[in-house]
């Protein structure tokens, strides 16, 4: 608010008139006086016969801040809520929506939360590390009960808040404890990914990982620059279901990336987003993790439940570091756990006891994987269905097949940026830039038109 000051010399009271920015005098409190104003450094002073006006302008101390740009994926999501037409569809957010396009709330965490209430449980605050049988559950879901890592306790388990906490967290440990290493990501990854080491000031470079050629993976590529990388490097490896590309190695090729890593004497670090959620077996989605604890390497392990379980606004997952002995795993332990206490002191109990409770219960952990199992099934049929409409409606003789052979929640359609914008603005397709489509928001009624909408943009926009 900027403020005015007039200031009559001989005048028997005083009359003070504050000024708003948009220049419009608004009469405040009689306070007349007959002395000259006090001098203010930051006022401007203009004269007027006998009548001085001092102006006085408050500048913001972040004035030098800048707008922030919207964020690539969730700025998707706004732009859909802001769009009327009644053709509309979200494939930019990769949550899992029902065959009507509904959020899902599983019915294992709904039982799960009724127990709790049943039991009266409290709202104390947790460790520093977390709830003990979520990190233990967690683990032993990750790595398999009777892995010797378990048996030996050589796995630093923290709880993090979701995946992004418990990268972030990571992060800080390599930046702290590993001064200098670089950590290399897959170009492309998701968007998140390179936000997380920046804020973290950990230096990154890219390894080529797609290849649009072929809308596949770009293996050889990947092998060299891994080869090529700074011995001693950080490799961040999607577990399972990349993100975006829906591109995985086959189980040889996962065997060759881990050689190249063990013989340059890298460090894994594993991105688990979507452990049983990508095939539909929790075993299955964990066997490159496996792999690499079955070499002996050391490694790190981030995880999130967002998608596995839903618990989207839960911010429940885990970060563990598979040390070489079991003491090294406490002193990592604690440090993660002293990076941890000036970031967010302790970590949210809802959602860690919920996957305690189903992991540790039989009956609550069947009907967890009967769960994944069906929304697993139903993202598969979503993409054979697009699949079948793209080869039906497209005449060129374009293969559609890459679609068939990525997994997950996610299809990369080798879409360019202003292709897919006409996805957006001619037919209100909403997703990222990259041309990723999150087929959890798909459903089988709208394969036909979505296909519409790729032939087209493919074909008519350059």
């Amino acid at each position: 608010m900027a403020s005015a000051m007039l200031s009559f010399a001989s005048a028997p009271a005083s009359l003070s008139v504050h000024e708003n920015l948009k220049g419009k005098a608004k009469i405040g409190s009689a306070n007349f006086r007959s002395s000259v104003p006090e001098r203010n450094p930051f006022a401007k002073t203009k004269h007027f016969g006998r009548v001085s006006m001092s102006v006085a302008v408050n500048v913001s101390r972040f004035e030098g801040i800048t707008m922030a740009p919207p964020d690539p994926i969730l700025g998707v999501s706004e732009a859909f809520k802001a769009d009327t037409d009644e053709r509309k569809l979200n494939l930019g957010v990769g949550a899992y929506r029902t065959e009507e396009l509904q959020p899902y709330v599983l019915k294992v965490v709904k039982t799960a939360e009724n127990l709790m209430l049943e039991r009266g449980e409290n709202k104390e605050y947790l460790p520093i590390e977390g709830l003990a049988t979520f990190n233990k559950a967690t683990a032993e879901l990750l790595f398999g009960a009777d892995n010797p890592v378990i048996k030996q306790q050589r796995v630093a388990t923290v709880q993090g808040l979701s995946g992004t906490g418990s990268l972030r967290l990571a992060a800080a440990l390599i930046e702290r404890y590993f001064p200098g290493a670089k950590v290399l990501i897959s170009s492309p990854t998701w968007g998140n990914h390179k936000n997380i080491f920046n804020d973290a000031r950990v230096p990154w470079s890219e390894y080529r990982y797609y290849d649009p050629k072929t809308v596949g993976l770009d293996f050889e590529g990947m092998i060299a620059d891994i080869k090529d990388a700074p011995e001693g490097s950080f490799i961040l490896l999607h577990g399972c279901a990349h993100n975006p590309t829906g591109i995985d190695p086959t189980p040889e090729q996962w065997e060759k990336i881990a050689d190249v890593i063990q013989k340059k004497n890298h460090i894994p670090f594993f991105d688990v987003a979507y452990q049983g959620f990508a095939s539909g077996s929790l075993d299955a989605d964990a066997g490159s993790v496996r792999l690499f604890a079955s070499r002996g390497m050391e490694l790190l392990v981030a995880q999130s439940y967002s998608k596995n379980l839903g618990l989207y606004a839960e911010r429940i997952g885990a970060i563990n570091v598979v040390c070489s002995t079991a003491d090294a795993a406490t002193r990592v332990k604690s440090q993660l756990k002293r990076l941890a206490r000036p970031m967010y002191s302790n970590p949210p109990v809802h959602g860690a006891k919920i996957v305690a409770n189903i992991v540790s219960d039989p009956a609550l952990f069947n009907e967890w994987k009967a769960e994944m199992e069906m929304m697993a099934g139903r993202i598969k049929n979503v993409r054979q269905k697009l699949y079948d409409s793209l080869s039906a409606k497209d005449k060129s003789g374009k293969d559609w097949s890459f679609i068939l052979k990525q997994i997950g929640m996610f299809s990369f359609t080798g879409l360019s940026k202003t292709q897919s914008e006409n996805m957006t603005n001619k037919w209100h397709v909403y997703m990222t830039k990259d041309g990723r489509i999150s087929l959890a928001g798909l459903n089988l009624a709208k394969c036909e038109d979505l296909a519409d909408a790729i032939v087209d943009s493919y074909h008519n926009v350059s």
